[in-house]
């Protein structure tokens, strides 16, 4: 008999005993003669497991109502032992007088007759019907049906008749206009030509147009001006950026582990490069959606490709040694399903992690064959050069690995490592016999991705990438053979310092987190009530029944899974995707609660216009930029954002779309906003992750003071908010305070809140004063006298449009006020204006200073109209 843990069969006999057996209290039968399993045991098991059916039907398999499932029974073991029932562990429970080990705990006990007739059963052989004799099997779960609309297949409707057709533009317009008519309401006027410039700059690439961009669009008569603007900006390379940085946060992305030690990942960026140039080139969005969840299990992939999967490597990691290394796993895993339910599909799947889904037609058995997709995958770092950087890297190798050799070899590194992993693996593999070795274990599992992998490698076969990390981390931290020598100690801290100079200097490519299948698969279970020690069923991996049902020959992995994610009788990651897509454009969703289009999130406000949309996605070969385009060139979308007092109480939620959405730019868009009309952004495309200048005294509450925020100097110090290095314990503070996500979790409808402290952070950020003063300068140095040419052009840089004659009147008296000011306080102009232009004074370019602070400080500055 296997071992039954007595907390494991507590758990099992409490759930099935206490509802089951103790609820009966009938069955003072005499055992007379051999008992019949079908004809004495089964009826008296049966009538007591029919009322918890479902809950013992994810115990394990345990069904005590079925012969086969009574002898193999659950938590790794039977609960039956033939011919033994004193070594039964189910016998024991039901007949045993100890508190806290007699089952049921609580309530009537089983009685005498039944714990008898238990007896004799199982001491006669605890004989069940052969299979020859057998019955029906138990019939497969059949697929859940549902009513649901989100449940339901799309199907394209035609755009609605409507009365004022000249005002659609395409076919989005009808099915709003429908609906306004309907109602009685009718749509606003179209917003002025500055206004749509403005508006398309930003929800296309999040910069602001410039004042020779607004000249060119107001001077433009041709009829597709408009279109002709919006093809130019969907082709501009931030158009991917500023799309990235949406899809980013479905991706949880960020540039640190997250828990206690959050370790920096300096390779993470390179994932996010891959997102910017998939959408800067178009990828279609089924392509997209396959590399990023499976791109190394593509026939021939390519290294891109496998970049794409690093996806699934935005997910937390904890570096704590005395973390139980399967139950971090176990939350890697937990988080990557969770993910993929939301971002895809829509759905709240993680409620299932412990239990059936209380709304959804999901049950924690498909919950965990949706993970078990996920559950043979490995994470491998891989070499992933951009363009120009493997010239470089392949002349200076030679160079760099000879030094490096010499290195190693002065303090005969390669003998201590050969002896130091031998004795790694060894204490691997007897766990708890030399404790100071089980902590080097613990230590380096936490440490070093993968390191089981590697140190099981023979040395000649490792890959040179792996090969390199082993040995920097036993340099430095050589273990407790090295450490009882204090000279060899020094030794090795001098050979570390050498390493990290040399590294310093050389060429490297980049690195890329990927995952990849395992070549060893071990089979997934449920977890009982989610804990990652109650192993309960295996389970394969197959998709939920209310998706459209895996093909019957393809292999069950990630590839199989993705493909089902797009295939087109999906009804729901078309539907979910160009929702989120419409929720940039418009502040809210047709589907408001973006992340739940399960029974309880919020039902459509044009639900034929969202199927419109998904069908019109799909069979565009599910181009984003084509979707984008649509809702852009829509009537709906170039409508006027003014207020409309009619409709205040009617629809306060603009749900009708009776007018464009005034929305305040995402937080890092402000911060783009600001360097981009002051002249101080750096327009690079992708790359490393940056540190601008932040508020002292923030890198300091990481834990122990461990996060040394290096700030970037040159062009990198003005390079755009979605390049700004995330780290996840303490984040930059300008994007928590206008509500960035804090990417511990997929996050696929950020908030908008508006407080106290985004004021403060506008007037008194480094970053933000710096953007004045350079917003100064160049109004002085590229517009000449009078004061009110300056104004206009400081007013246009800022707002894309001229300043009203009340608005001129005000910023020249507050122009004037300054000048006063710093006369009565001189020491003040040296602080506000450090570097006074040739040949302007310096009060003057003070006083634009603080002009320049009114204006980054304007609420329409940063809001999109």
């Amino acid at each position: 008999m296997q071992a039954f843990s007595e907390k494991a069969l507590a758990r099992l006999l409490s759930v099935t005993f206490i509802v089951v057996l103790a609820a009966s209290g009938a069955g003072k039968q005499r055992v007379q003669g051999p008992l019949d399993y079908v004809r004495d045991v089964e009826p008296f098991l049966k009538k007591r497991c029919a009322p918890c059916h479902g809950a013992v039907q994810q115990m394990n398999g345990l069904r005590l109502d079925q012969p086969e499932a009574v002898l193999k029974g659950g938590y790794g073991g039977p609960v039956v032992i033939p011919g033994k029932a004193q070594e039964s562990p189910l016998f024991q429970r039901i007949s045993s007088n100890k508190e806290g080990f007699r089952m049921p705990p609580a309530g009537p006990q089983v009685p005498p007759g039944e714990v008898a007739l238990l007896q004799v059963w199982i001491d006669q052989g605890a004989k069940t019907p052969q299979a020859s004799e057998a019955r029906a099997p138990v019939p497969a779960e059949s697929p859940k049906k549902s009513k649901h609309w989100a449940f339901q297949s799309v199907v394209r409707p035609e755009p609605p008749a409507v009365r004022n057709r000249p005002w659609v533009r395409n076919p989005i317009d009808t099915f709003v206009l429908a609906r306004l008519e309907g109602e009685g309401i009718r749509p606003a006027l179209e917003a002025d030509r500055v206004t749509l410039i403005r508006r398309l700059s930003f929800d296309l690439t999040g910069l602001p147009p410039t004042p020779g961009e607004v000249d060119a669009f107001l001077s433009d008569n041709r009829a597709d001006a408009y279109e002709r603007l919006v093809d130019r900006l969907l082709a501009s390379a931030h158009f991917g950026e500023r799309w990235a940085r949406h899809w980013l946060d479905a991706a949880r992305y960020a540039d640190s582990d997250g828990y206690e030690k959050d370790n920096a990942r300096p390779s993470a960026w390179r994932y996010r490069h891959w997102v910017i140039e998939a959408l800067n080139r178009d990828l279609p969005f089924d392509q997209f959606t396959i590399e990023q969840i499976a791109g190394d299990l593509l026939p021939g992939s390519t290294v891109e490709q496998r970049v794409a999967t690093g996806f699934h490597r935005n997910t937390l990691t904890n570096r704590e040694a005395g973390v139980d290394r399967a139950e971090a796993r176990f939350e890697q895993l937990v988080d990557r399903t969770n993910t993929v339910g939301t971002v895809w599909l829509g759905l709240s799947v993680r409620c299932a992690q412990c239990h059936d889904h209380k709304f959804d037609p999901i049950s924690q058995k498909e919950y965990y064959q949706l993970e078990a997709f996920l559950h043979n995958t490995e994470e491998l770092d891989l070499e992933a050069p951009l363009p120009g950087e493997m010239g470089p890297y392949l002349q200076a190798r030679p160079e760099y690995y000879r030094r490096r050799a010499e290195i190693l070899s002065e303090v005969n590194i390669p003998e201590w490592q050969a002896e130091w992993e031998r004795k790694l693996v060894a204490a691997m593999d007897n766990p708890g016999k030399e404790l100071d070795w089980d902590f080097q274990v613990t230590q380096i599992r936490a440490m070093v991705d993968y390191v089981d992998r590697i140190v099981r490698t023979p040395q000649e076969q490792r890959r040179q990438l792996d090969a390199d990390r082993l040995t920097d981390y036993f340099v430095a931290s050589p273990g407790p053979d090295v450490a009882k020598d204090s000279g060899l100690r020094q030794c090795f801290r001098e050979a570390r310092e050498k390493l990290r100079e040399l590294r310093d200097g050389y060429s490297a490519l980049s690195l890329a987190p990927t995952m990849v299948e395992s070549p060893n698969p071990v089979p997934a279970h449920i977890y009982l009530r989610g804990n990652y020690r109650a192993e309960g069923l295996e389970v394969q991996p197959r998709t939920p029944a209310i998706l459209q049902p895996m093909p019957p020959d393809a292999k069950p992995n990630r590839l199989t899974l993705a493909k089902c994610l797009v295939d087109r009788r999906n009804p729901l990651t078309a539907r979910v995707t160009v929702n989120r897509f419409w929720q940039e454009y418009f502040g809210q969703g047709l589907v408001r609660t973006a992340e739940d289009f399960g029974t309880q999130g919020a039902r459509p406000s044009h639900p034929e216009l969202l199927d419109w949309l998904a069908g019109e996605f799909m069979e565009s070969g599910w181009s984003m930029k084509h979707l984008h385009k649509l809702i852009v060139t829509s009537a709906v979308y170039r409508q006027s954002s003014d207020a409309r007092p009619e409709l205040i109480t009617r629809d306060p939620n603009n749900a009708l779309l009776a007018r464009q959405a005034r929305l305040r730019l995402p937080a890092e868009l402000i911060r783009d906003n600001a360097l981009a009309v002051s002249g101080l952004l750096s327009p690079a495309i992708g790359g490393k992750s940056v540190r601008p200048p932040q508020p002292k005294g923030v890198a300091e509450l990481s834990y122990s003071g461990s996060v040394k925020w290096e700030e970037s100097t040159g062009p990198d110090r003005y390079r755009r908010g979605l390049y700004i290095l995330f780290q996840r314990t303490v984040p930059y503070p300008q994007l928590v305070n206008f509500d960035g996500p804090d990417a511990t979790v997929t996050c696929v409808r950020r908030q908008r809140s508006n407080t106290p402290l985004q004021a403060l952070n506008l007037l008194n950020d480094p970053v933000f004063h710096e953007a004045a003063q350079a917003l100064a300068v160049r109004v002085l140095r590229e517009v000449p006298e009078p004061m009110e040419r300056r104004l206009d052009y400081a007013v246009r840089l800022c707002l894309a449009r001229y300043p009203t004659s009340r608005e001129r009147e005000r910023l020249a008296s507050h122009y004037t006020k300054q000048k006063e000011l710093l006369l009565a306080e001189p020491e003040s102009i040296a602080q506000l204006a450090p570097n006074p232009l040739p040949g302007i004074p310096p009060l003057e370019t003070a006083a634009w200073v603080a002009l320049g602070r009114v204006l980054l400080n304007l609420d329409e500055f940063i809001t999109r109209e």
